[in-house]
């Protein structure tokens, strides 16, 4: 597949992925519905009944005491590096629904990445690595790689391949590696927390060697309607705006996600070869194809699952609701996503450029 600038798309070895402990095979036409961003409704679904879910100096100093301290907030658990640096969550029940972040966005993608960094990488960096879940992915694949993985939040496991490390860190200060360092640069569901693009983007650069790749993989969370039935005033809409506003109110561009607009400063900034790709993510069980309605079902349930994590950060930090307005909001919210009538989805926009190779 072609990307803006002419350049072809890294296709690996398709896979099967797991997701709620089952194996779930590469689905061509799954594939292809969210490539062409036309993912066919089922016209026996329009509620999800039968698929409810279980659930309801340097910043790299020497780790000090500090670091590995917690911060509690209206009953939720919070970094204590940098404390209030990044407003969402970092504890066990956060984590779990980033997990099943991950295999969602594997099911959907079919693949770790799409940048062509080839089969033998040596310095890969994830920039906001969370759990630590796709840099011990990428480790096992990519044997020949040292692999970094970066947080703000010490929440990585102690067992990982011997090729991967992780490192509190803050990655929009000053970075502690030289530049012209590493090959390939990752960055995933980080729009939430970074305020300055530009200058990330530009470090980002800097540090590649040339020839290098970096790669964002960015959920727009403004949910969308297939059959334009999603209005301004319901919950589900409202709630993504005040996110949008308490995340703006505290410096953070909710909406630098949207298509065209991180490829566009990734060639301000100098990179080359800048693909685009955008994959529409279901949310609830309306899809037809039977991949993409289990795509749909985790997505609404990671969403529902978070509902209040998501919310909290902005609407008391940023528009300074209390505890309580919050949580009566969002019963509507709540409710709001179990309507499969209005065919809801969100892009993925996934954007990969390279460091030149002659500078």
């Amino acid at each position: 597949m072609a990307g803006e600038d002419g350049n072809h798309t890294h296709e690996a070895a398709p896979y099967g992925v797991s997701l709620g402990g089952h194996q779930l095979a590469y689905d061509v036409e799954a594939v292809e519905q969210v490539g062409a961003r036309a993912i066919v409704a089922d016209s026996d679904v329009m509620t999800d009944a039968g698929y409810e879910s279980d659930g309801a100096s340097s910043v790299s100093t020497s780790v000090s005491s500090s670091i590995w301290d917690f911060s509690f907030e209206n009953g939720r658990r919070y970094h204590k590096f940098r404390e209030g640096r990044y407003n969402f969550p970092n504890d066990d029940i956060e984590q779990e629904r980033e997990t099943m972040k991950h295999a969602m966005v594997k099911l959907l993608c079919q693949h770790l990445h799409f940048a062509p960094i080839g089969d033998g990488p040596h310095e890969v960096l994830d920039v906001g690595t969370g759990t630590g879940i796709w840099a011990i992915e990428m480790g096992d694949t990519y044997p020949s790689a040292n692999v970094l993985g970066i947080d703000l939040s010490p929440i990585q496991p102690e067992w990982v391949p011997p090729n991967v490390r992780f490192m509190v860190d803050d990655v929009e200060s000053p970075w502690l590696y030289p530049k012209n360092h590493f090959d390939y640069i990752h960055s995933r569901h980080t729009i939430m927390a970074i305020k300055d693009w530009n200058r990330l983007l530009k470090t980002s650069y800097e540090h590649l060697k040339p020839g290098g790749w970096t790669e964002l993989q960015e959920i727009h969370h403004f949910p969308l309607s297939s059959n334009n039935t999603l209005s301004d005033n319901h919950p589900v809409a409202q709630y993504w705006k005040y996110v949008d506003e308490g995340l703006e109110t505290l410096g953070v561009n909710f909406r630098f996600s949207d298509e065209g607009r991180i490829a566009s400063m990734m060639r301000q900034c100098g990179y080359v070869n800048v693909a685009e790709r955008v994959f529409h993510i279901p949310i609830g069980t309306w899809p037809k194809n039977k991949t993409l309605k289990s795509v749909g079902l985790h997505w609404k349930t990671i969403l529902l699952d978070g509902i209040q994590a998501i919310a909290l950060g902005p609407m008391t930090r940023g528009l300074h609701w209390n505890r309580e307005q919050v949580e009566a909001f969002l019963i509507d919210v709540r409710k709001g996503y179990h309507d499969n009538s209005m065919l809801l989805y969100m892009p993925l926009v996934c954007v990969y450029g390279q460091k030149s190779e002659t500078l």
